[in-house]
């Protein structure tokens, strides 16, 4: 004996649109070192802070970078330095809409824009960099970490003086992530050069900024 199932479909077709509209707010405290004689245009050093120095407490970006070297050198420079929000991160958009703002308020020349920060502001400048790579006349990441999007990217960065910094004895960000990157931009640009500071752990900031020859080399360039 064969029983036989028919089936029968009552399935319906429907369309329909939809759209909806995201809206992240991003806030940022910030320091602003301005040189002695605002008239005449000057150039703008942009320094993002590591994870050590987010928070509300500004006096933390004095800690490290140009903000700490200024307390005993002169710098004829502006230099911004904004701070994330605790357990906050770097995004390149509002950043970029930040240093816009000051130099719209300050006189600033637009040609002589330099992006420097250390491990989360190192990944922090490469990505505004990638953002925006028309926008800065040259780029200083130190100690930085830098994803598998901005490897694949690195040429867009073909134009910019770049310096890159790395302690060999780092044991927080991999020396093989900023050595990945490094060759890439060898292929496409004829200024990009990485130094390896055989006696430094994760601090190999302190090399840096603290020394008066990498605020001589970021003043030198022009866009121009």
């Amino acid at each position: 004996m064969a029983i036989t199932f028919t089936m029968v479909s009552d399935a319906q077709e429907t369309s329909g649109s939809f759209s909806t509209q995201i809206t992240t707010s991003y806030t940022y405290g910030f320091l602003l070192h301005k040189p002695q004689n605002t008239k005449i245009k000057k150039p703008l050093i942009v320094f993002l802070h590591g994870s050590g120095e987010r928070g509300n407490d500004l006096e933390k970006l004095k800690v490290h970078g140009p903000l700490k070297y200024i307390k005993n050198h002169e710098l004829d420079s502006y230099i911004l330095a904004p701070q994330c929000v605790e357990n906050g991160n770097w995004e390149a958009e509002s950043l970029y809409q930040l240093i816009q703002k000051v130099c719209k308020e300050n006189a600033i020349d637009t040609n002589r824009i330099y992006l420097t920060g250390l491990s989360m502001g190192g990944w922090g400048a490469w990505d505004l960099a990638l953002a925006h790579p028309e926008f800065f006349a040259a780029l200083v990441p130190t100690a930085s970490f830098v994803n598998l999007m901005q490897e694949d990217e690195a040429c867009r960065l073909k134009d910019i003086p770049i310096r890159a910094f790395h302690g060999l004895q780092d044991d927080v960000v991999s020396l093989e992530t900023i050595t990945e990157v490094y060759k890439k931009l060898k292929e496409c640009n004829t200024d990009v050069k990485l130094t390896i500071f055989e006696d430094a752990d994760h601090d190999s900031w302190s090399k840096v900024y603290d020394n008066k020859e990498i605020y001589d080399w970021m003043l030198q360039q022009n866009k121009k």
